[in-house]
């Protein structure tokens, strides 16, 4: 399994989300839509090369690496699929966003899977 913190896996849910959306993604992208400082998103996607999770072309155009798009689809499956629980519980949908949010960085995926697949009716 391959192990992030919990910024790196932000950013590379982020730029998921973000290359869904946008014909191209770059760091200034990232950072309107985190609403953080161009600085530290470049710092960040420094890390991110230097760990192979993403490759920026002479562009500057951010793209995902195998290994940063099974990172960023693992924590946005999760954050989906909790939020979408949380909220079928009767939680604020604001709320359960939240919620989601901090829980998808720390559940195990042993744990994650016992609950998808409880939820699902498959337990």
């Amino acid at each position: 399994m391959l192990t992030t913190n919990e910024s790196a896996e932000n950013y590379l849910e982020t730029i998921l989300i973000l290359s869904q959306k946008l014909p191209v993604v770059r760091a200034v992208d990232i950072s309107n839509e985190l609403g953080y400082k161009k600085s530290s998103v470049s710092v960040a996607m420094k890390n991110l090369r230097e760990s192979n999770h993403i490759s920026v072309s002479d562009s500057g155009f951010i793209t995902l690496t195998e290994s940063g798009r099974q990172i960023a689809e693992m924590i946005y499956e999760r954050h989906s699929f909790i939020s979408t629980w949380l909220m079928e519980l009767g939680v604020d949908e604001a709320v359960a966003t939240a919620d989601a949010c901090k829980i998808e960085h720390v559940i195990s995926d042993e744990s994650f899977q016992a609950i998808k697949k409880h939820v699902n009716g498959k337990s």
